[in-house]
């Protein structure tokens, strides 16, 4: 399994990208938050060699307004991938199913060429989720074994620990097979 972190700007810019193939990085949230350490965690990952993800924290409501703005904010190289990461925001509301995939099919009409996947933890998956739509791939959040969460569902990505910080590994079984598939669109 390939190895993996996600970071936000309550991690450092300069990341340890040692034994890592990828990292996705927390872009935007809602309709006007952008990570202020979006440029400089970038460049750490691009000059790793890292394949990169950006990802969107989803709240209700404006969900075009908020593809518009994940979208012109995250960087756009090929190869990189899109994630929304849906769950209970600060103030306890959700997006619904339908603004989820609503979100996703949005971002994928404005990038046609970038792979836009959910991250969902395991209850959101289990017992919020009643359209099992995840775009190009699921990240599934589940804290046991890395590569062994507890679901039925095919999965590209599983966080398997946020202790020290958010791990990861990615179900494919090499990096060149993970960068064919990133940029496969």
């Amino acid at each position: 399994m390939l190895r993996g972190i996600d970071v936000s700007s309550h991690q450092s810019s300069s990341f340890d990208t040692d034994g890592l193939s990828f990292v996705f990085i927390k872009a935007t949230e809602g309709r006007s938050y952008v990570s202020p350490r979006l440029s400089a965690q970038t460049e750490n990952a691009r000059e790793a060699g890292l394949v990169v993800g950006f990802y969107h924290f989803l709240w209700p409501g404006n969900l075009s307004a908020q593809a518009e703005h994940f979208v012109s904010e995250a960087p756009g190289q090929r190869g990189d991938i899109l994630a929304v990461d849906w769950e209970t925001t600060g103030e306890g509301t959700r997006a619904s199913n339908a603004e989820k995939d609503r979100f996703i099919r949005k971002v994928k009409e404005l990038r046609p060429h970038s792979r836009v996947i959910l991250y969902a933890n395991r209850h959101f998956w289990l017992n919020v989720d009643t359209t099992s739509y995840t775009g190009d791939g699921l990240w599934i959040a589940d804290y046991v074994t890395a590569g062994k969460p507890r679901i039925k569902a095919e999965w590209r990505f599983h966080q398997y620990t946020d202790d020290p910080l958010d791990k990861n590994v990615a179900d494919f079984p090499d990096r060149a097979a993970l960068e064919e598939w990133a940029d496969g669109m």
